[in-house]
């Protein structure tokens, strides 16, 4: 069967289904190794990010199997298989995270010109959340999910608070557990600690340029993160020790 080019709707899920046709139809056997993202990509017109998305998806559905350092194999399949379901209106996490970039970057602009006092006092707690989580050798993600939540809540636009809480909380899917379960560790988060404190101080200066442009750099070096060769990646941790 030949690959063929898909349109941008759902992108990660259209590719997923191609994908799964070929292995469904023994285009690619048991044990068998995919192409690499960059192949599969180029093969299919899309960005390799949504590859990575797509095959993410396959992993959770137990039709491959990602092995760090090595590749995504192809898993044996029978009527007992059980897998994981995911929901037809579950967001791609790479695309997720531009999206937020775009929105939360405005928002941390806004709460720059608009922060209370109170509203520092929240920011700057969940930070400090976050620093003794990570310091605790947790992943700091309650932290991260109150700071966010506190610098759209400094707007004072409901529309805007509900809109960032659920691009947060979309995070909690099987896709993007799946996915943080290979790229997310304490030391990456302390990385995005930093990011965090130079978006604090734009807001705390009131300089709503710098506040934005901290936020887009924070986003962009998540895309990153998540980005990087599956040599890179660490090995997942066991589904009942993933954070969700």
């Amino acid at each position: 069967m030949a690959l063929q080019i898909v349109e941008p709707q759902r992108l990660y899920r259209q590719i997923a289904e191609q994908l799964r046709t070929a292995i469904a139809a023994g285009e690619f056997a048991v044990g068998a190794r995919l192409p690499a993202e960059r192949d599969l990509a180029k093969q299919l017109g899309v960005s390799r990010p949504s590859v990575r998305e797509a095959l993410i998806a396959l992993e959770v559905e137990s039709w491959v199997e990602v092995r760090t350092g090595s590749g995504v194999y192809v898993l044996e399949r029978s009527s007992t298989t059980r897998a994981s379901a995911i929901a037809s209106t579950e967001w791609g996490p790479l695309e997720l995270i531009r999206a937020r970039r775009v929105i939360e970057g405005e928002v941390a602009a806004l709460a720059a010109l608009q922060a209370k006092r109170k509203d520092l006092t929240q920011i700057e707690l969940a930070l400090q959340a976050m620093r003794d989580e990570a310091d605790a050798g947790r992943l700091p993600l309650d932290g991260d999910r109150a700071f966010h939540t506190a610098i759209v809540q400094a707007c004072g636009n409901v529309v805007l608070t509900e809109t960032v809480q659920g691009f947060w909380d979309a995070r909690r899917g099987p896709l993007f557990t799946r996915l943080g379960g290979y790229f997310e560790t304490v030391p990456s988060w302390r990385a995005a600690i930093t990011e965090h404190e130079a978006i604090v101080a734009a807001i705390r200066a009131r300089n709503a340029a710098s506040a934005r442009a901290a936020m887009h750099l924070h986003m962009d070096n998540s895309h990153a993160r998540f980005s990087v060769s599956w040599r890179k990646a660490k090995t997942r941790r066991p589904s009942s020790e993933a954070t969700s």
